[in-house]
């Protein structure tokens, strides 16, 4: 007979919120694939895989970033054919499946369940997550193997066990097969679990020398295959960390993109503002009011004290006496020097803002317990979840920073233009997301030249229409209707500078763009007798 309330029978456990949580995270990265066209960058990554598919060449160029992305989506496109919906479900299942890591820190007693809860629906729900799980770029792919990394390092350092070491490691060279900025994530990691062994946190288990030198063997193993083209190109395994380093260094020192360091402080303002002010509030609770500023301070001067007196470079095992404080205290290490990092790197791109984030999620979601806390919470949750359904699901051209230059949905006319064409010039070099979308035989009708030309040199194709940059463009072409077209767009900062306020509410203003004009052929009239 079933003694079961029907409270208890209506309550969720947390294994089903996480579920939930779940899948909503996996929903709003999944659905409506193709409500926004290919971003710049996607529809490049998108083709370059597809070239790999269709004709075996890759060779690995820093300013594309590293090979793993166009091998698992090359996968993807071999298994269920090369398409938007591919293009946008990979990235999309990657950052969902980022949320389970919520529930193993929680199982595995690393942080407490409404931290684990509230920290997946923070991210399930991010304006910015989202966004940037349903773009082709390697960012979400290596945010994924980071996230894994903490959480089988942790697994490791608990339980000792062989198999974890071989995934750290398997984590850890996928990241570095995807983004030059990965060895700083590494040397964040690394620092932190070296202080905390050294101090007598953690533990090594007896067989850490043989987990090591299997776990080197196993990155550098699948780095070697990665980034020499499955053997096909072998000097790329000398010359790819140099190629990483020249083009860090580079557009370090270049204003290509370039902003202050507080762009990226500006980023969470827009989009991730409840989330920055919880966290600022969870690291006054930890710091200030637990004290634990100072414990971190009598910490540190307790083991430089060790060190005084020649005691060797590991003080005496005594484990972590609170692993919820000891995973903030992580997050809070974590937050603060990749944010320091990427405000130091010259070129500021939106996507990068999800390797500072996600550290600040895990300190936003610490310690909410109170009634005043679970409100702020659900505030923040209302205001997270409309600028996310803002930025992911408006079907039109949005002003938006996290945009960076997004390709126009006025695209979307002139490839119906393109479509019911039988000849089609492109004489300008702004032409991309077109060879993703006219992939294979079906640019077969397109003549490309790269810059304007001579009406003289095309005019024997008898072209339907005739694309062209707005700035280097023909007056007029006999027989063609000029129409003007937006092919990209981006937030103007020097449009809307001085209404910051009303755009923050409104969202509105002008846009930058880049813009065609595209010649239609016209139809011959028909002559009426009198």
């Amino acid at each position: 007979m079933c003694t079961c309330s029907l409270k208890d029978r209506l309550s969720l456990s947390p294994a089903r919120i996480f579920i939930l949580i779940f899948l909503v995270g996996l929903l709003v990265r999944i659905i409506l694939p193709d409500i926004k066209l290919l971003h710049h960058d996607e529809a490049i990554h998108a083709w370059f895989t597809y070239d790999l598919i269709t004709k075996g060449t890759y060779l690995y160029d820093p300013m594309y970033h590293g090979p793993l992305l166009y091998y698992l989506t090359g996968a993807a496109f071999l298994l269920f054919k090369d398409s938007d919906l591919i293009v946008r479900f990979l990235p999309g299942f990657f950052g969902a499946a980022i949320i389970p890591f919520f529930w193993i820190l929680y199982r595995e007693g690393w942080i407490a369940r409404n931290h684990a809860l509230i920290g997946a629906l923070f991210f399930a729900i991010s304006p910015c997550m989202v966004y940037f799980s349903r773009f082709l770029r390697h960012d979400i792919f290596q945010l994924f193997f980071t996230v894994a990394l903490l959480v089988l390092l942790l697994m490791y350092f608990d339980k000792g066990r062989w198999q974890h070491a071989v995934g750290a490691a398997i984590c850890a060279a996928c990241g570095l097969c995807l983004k030059e900025d990965m060895p700083f994530t590494l040397l964040i990691f690394g620092s932190f679990f070296m202080f905390m062994l050294c101090s007598g946190r953690i533990a090594l288990p007896c067989t850490w020398r043989c987990d090591l030198i299997s776990s080197l063997l196993i990155m550098v193993a699948i780095g070697a295959t990665c980034y020499t083209t499955f053997f096909s190109h072998p000097e790329m395994f000398f010359q790819a960390p140099f190629k990483a380093i020249e083009h860090w260094m580079g557009i370090s020192g270049q204003c290509r993109l370039c902003g202050g360091p507080y762009w990226y402080l500006l980023i969470l303002g827009l989009y991730e503002v409840p989330i920055a002010l919880l966290a600022g509030v969870a690291v006054w609770q930890y710091g200030i009011r637990d004290k634990g500023f100072s414990e971190v301070k009598t910490g540190i001067a307790s083991y430089l004290k060790h060190l005084q007196i020649r005691g060797g470079l590991f003080k005496p095992y005594v484990g972590i006496g609170d692993r919820s404080r000891f995973i903030f205290l992580f997050a809070l290490y974590w937050t603060v020097l990749s944010m320091i990092f990427y405000a130091y790197v010259g070129e500021k791109v939106p996507w990068l803002i999800i390797h500072q984030l996600f550290p600040m999620i895990l300190l936003a979601s610490y310690d909410i317990h109170s009634r005043v806390k679970f409100i702020a919470v659900t505030i923040a949750c209302i205001f997270l979840f409309v600028m996310m359904v803002h930025v992911c699901y408006t079907p039109t051209d949005i002003n938006e920073p996290i945009v960076q230059v997004q390709n126009s949905e006025d695209i979307r006319a002139v490839m119906k233009l393109i479509d019911d064409s039988n000849s089609v010039v492109i004489a300008t070099d702004n032409y991309w997301p077109l060879p993703w979308y006219y992939r294979g035989d079906k640019w077969d009708k397109i003549s490309f030249y790269g810059q304007k030309v001579d009406p003289s040199v095309f005019e024997s194709k008898h072209p339907d229409l005739v694309i062209t940059h707005d700035t280097e463009s023909y007056p007029s072409l006999p027989g063609y209707e000029k129409r003007p077209y937006k092919l990209s767009y981006w937030f103007s900062w020097y449009d809307n500078k001085d209404r910051i306020p009303e755009y923050y509410l409104f969202r509105d203003g002008k846009m930058g763009s880049i813009n065609l004009d595209v010649f239609v052929k016209e139809k011959p009239t028909l002559g009426i007798a009198q």
